[in-house]
């Protein structure tokens, strides 16, 4: 495995290579943006001619994952670095804002169907027959603030959203807008295992691939090998890995009535009583009548992996900023299925790294060894 110092700065970068998506999953009109060009679309503004400057200052790595700035300690995505500080700066949170907060791919689909359904289950009560999700996918229901509403528009009206107002998105808890560390408003954060979310992150990544107008064949993204060599120095969309679970841990150790702490793997092993707990904490509990009608039951089975996996509506189209296919956010959903793809060298070798990171914390994961 290659040891060699990443490749950090890239006004050299090749301007002519893009992401975009493979001809089988989509079209270039889906792709993500590499350029500072593609970032800042539109008529130029004050606004825009310095978030431009402000890039070229930004340490950037073009890796398996994608074209990625470090802003302030943490790697951004190039297609979601424009939200991502349009929402630092112009959010307002409300008191009864729910946000659904975690690191890619570490059941974050699920947790935005779960959160939904948990919120508005007196608005649809025949879940079989009328509700959203059997028509809508998690992520447009619940959207993420970066890679939705304020990459669409710097400043969005989201006064006409219902109350309570569900977003999601996979930012540090220290990068959150002031207002929302500063209100009541509740976040639920979900990790997962590490060697899962990375193999999970890999295969996602790996939808995607990289075209460059002087090579007539595409060429898949990377190896696992070469996004390996990343992921160990912390180098993924919105990692580091360590530091973003960390900040929510501890935010959750500190403040219990406002952040809620989850695991994947508690989820997958006790839907019903992480369910239950998921709808005090949100302050929608269940009664004891809707116990008895099964209602858990009904909400944990419409929003069960094989249940959302197996929906038209999950199968076809794209998520329209991410220009990912929405089949890719369902793929296998096991847990431990980092043993089939990573070798045990791999393995021992980003456990060891993420122990270290989370040493003192009282943070820990099982299925890890």
């Amino acid at each position: 495995m290659s040891s060699t110092t990443l490749p950090v700065a890239c006004p050299n970068a090749n301007p002519n290579e893009k992401l975009i998506l493979s001809k089988n999953i989509g079209n270039e009109n889906s792709r993500r943006p590499t350029s500072d060009d593609d970032i800042v679309k539109g008529e130029s503004t004050v606004e825009d001619d310095h978030l431009k400057e402000l890039l070229l200052t930004l340490p950037r790595v073009e890796n398996w994952d994608a074209t990625l700035y470090q802003y302030k300690g943490v790697w951004y995505p190039a297609f979601a670095i424009s939200g991502v500080i349009h929402f630092q700066q112009h959010f307002t949170a409300h008191d009864t804002d729910v946000i659904i907060a975690s690191m890619p791919k570490s059941g974050t689909t699920w947790l935005k169907a779960l959160t939904f359904s948990v919120v508005n289950r007196n608005l649809y009560n025949h879940p079989k027959e009328s509700h959203p999700l059997l028509t809508t996918p998690p992520h447009e229901l619940v959207p993420f603030f970066e890679m939705d509403l304020y990459l669409r528009n710097k400043n969005p009206s989201l006064e006409n959203f219902p109350s309570p107002r569900i977003f999601g998105t996979h930012i540090h808890y220290d990068s959150l807008p002031q207002s929302i560390r500063d209100s009541n408003c509740k976040i639920v954060y979900t990790c997962r295992n590490p060697l899962d979310q990375i193999v999970s992150l890999l295969h996602f990544s790996q939808k995607f691939i990289r075209r460059s107008e002087n090579v007539e064949e595409e060429r898949p993204l990377s190896s696992m090998d070469e996004g390996f060599e990343y992921l160990c120095r912390g180098v993924q969309g919105y990692g580091p890995f360590w530091d973003n679970v960390l900040g929510y841990w501890k935010a959750s150790q500190g403040r219990p009535d406002k952040v809620m702490f989850l695991k994947y793997e508690d989820l997958k092993e006790d839907i019903l009583s992480n369910l239950k707990r998921l709808a005090e904490f949100l302050g929608f509990p269940f009664t004891e009548e809707e116990e008895k009608r099964g209602v858990i039951e009904e909400i944990a089975l419409l929003c069960s992996f094989e249940n959302l996996k197996s929906l038209e509506i999950n199968n076809t189209g794209l998520h329209h900023y991410i220009g990912a296919p929405n089949n890719s956010f369902f793929r296998k959903g096991e847990v431990g299925d980092w043993v089939n793809y990573l070798n045990p060298t791999m393995a021992e070798r980003f456990r060891t790294i993420v122990e270290e990171k989370l040493a003192g914390s009282g943070l820990s994961f099982q299925n890890i060894s």
